[in-house]
C-alpha cells in the first residue's frame, strides 16, 4: 500500500483523535482530519508548527518518517520507529555478525546497480555512453578500484549538460535540488530499513562513526538516479531551476511515489524500497544471495 506524504511549510498545530490526526492551520482556522495509518511521511518545513505528544506516538507507532528542515528549508533531521518488526532481535544478530566478504559483495552489487541505473538515465537523456555499462562490469567485490568514483565523474559530465557542474554539497545548482531529493530518499530509505528490522546505523561500506544512517547511504545508492531524473526535469521545464521553490519541494517529493521496475514488477518507490531492504535482511540471514534492487527505466 502506498503512504501519503504530508508537507507543512505554514503555521500548524497536530493533535490525535481516533486514530486521526487533526491538522488545524492557525492562520484562517480551518481544522482537516488525516488517517495516521495512511500516512508515511510527515515533512515539517516553519518554525511555527506545533504538535501535541500523542502525535509522535502514533506516528512512530505507524513506522512514519517524520523529517524536520532547518531555516534553509532543508531536511535536518529524521525521527522513525525502531521497534517495527516482530524478531528483530534475530535480524539484528544477523546483520551484527555479517561477514567482510557478504559486505563487500553486498557492495559490489550495489555499486553495480548504481552505475546501471546511472547509465540509463544518460541513454534516456540521448547520451550514449558504452563505458558506463563496461564500468558496471569490472567492479570487484568491495569496490577495491573505485569503479563508482570513474563512473561518477563521467555522469555528472553529462547527465545535466552543464560542463563546469560538479556535484557538491555546497556547490551550484542545482546541488541543493539534488540534496533536498537525496534528504527525502535517504529518510524513506530509513524509514525501509527500520520497516524490514534492520539497524540503519550499521553499514556495509558507509562507517563514519558520526552518522547514524551508513546502511541507509549504502541503499539509497541505486536509488539517486530516480532523484536526479526529476531535477533533470524540473532543468528542462524552467531557467529558474536554481530557485528551490515549494513548487519545486513538492515535485521532488514525488520521488516516493514514482515508478520503479523489479523486471516483470513495477512498484511506487516507497514499495520498492521495501522489496530492497527485505531483500537485505535476507541475505544477512543467508537465505538469499542478491540484493533486490530496481532498473531505471
Amino acid at each position: 500500500m502506498l503512504k501519503r506524504t504530508l508537507f507543512f511549510s505554514n503555521p500548524y498545530h497536530l493533535s490525535t483523535k481516533n486514530e486521526q490526526l487533526i491538522v488545524s492551520d492557525k492562520n484562517s482556522g480551518e481544522v482537516k482530519q488525516v488517517s495516521v495509518e495512511d500516512t508515511g511521511f510527515v515533512i515539517f518545513d516553519h518554525p511555527h508548527i506545533t504538535f501535541t505528544q500523542s502525535v509522535m506516538q502514533k506516528l512512530a507507532e505507524n513506522n512514519t518518517a517524520v523529517v524536520f528542515c532547518d531555516q534553509k528549508h532543508h531536511p535536518s533531521s529524521l525521527l522513525f520507529h525502531l521497534d517495527t518488526n516482530s524478531v528483530q532481535t534475530e535480524l539484528f544478530r544477523h546483520q551484527v555478525e555479517s561477514s567482510e566478504p557478504l559486505k563487500k559483495n553486498l557492495w559490489k552489487q550495489t555499486i553495480e546497480a548504481k552505475i546501471k541505473n546511472q547509465a540509463a538515465l544518460l541513454q534516456k537523456s540521448g547520451v550514449e555512453n558504452k563505458l558506463m555499462d563496461t564500468l558496471a562490469s569490472r567492479v570487484k567485490s568491495g569496490d577495491t578500484s573505485n569503479i563508482e568514483a570513474q563512473a561518477s565523474r563521467i555522469y555528472w559530465q553529462h547527465v545535466f549538460g552543464l560542463k563546469k557542474f560538479k556535484r557538491e554539497r555546497f556547490g551550484m545548482p542545482p546541488n541543493p535540488s539534488l540534496n533536498y531529493g537525496y534528504a527525502i530518499l535517504r529518510a524513506a530509505v530509513a524509514r525501509a530499513l527500520a520497516g524490514s528490522g534492520l539497524l540503519p546505523t550499521l553499514g556495509i561500506h558507509h562507517h563514519n562513526k558520526y552518522n547514524a544512517y551508513c546502511l541507509a547511504d549504502d541503499i539509497m545508492e541505486p536509488y539517486r538516479p530516480y532523484v536526479d531524473e526529476i531535477v533533470q526535469k524540473q532543468m528542462k521545464a524552467s531557467a529558474e531551476y536554481h530557485n528551490l521553490t515549494k513548487e519545486r519541494k513538492a515535485e521532488l517529493l514525488n520521488i516516493l511515489s514514482c515508478d520503479t521496475d523489479f523486471g516483470k514488477i513495477k512498484r511506487p518507490l516507497m514499495v520498492g524500497l521495501s522489496l530492497t531492504t527485505s531483500s537485505l535482511a535476507k541475505c544477512y540471514a543467508g537465505k538469499q544471495k542478491k540484493i533486490t534492487y530496481p532498473t531505471l527505466r
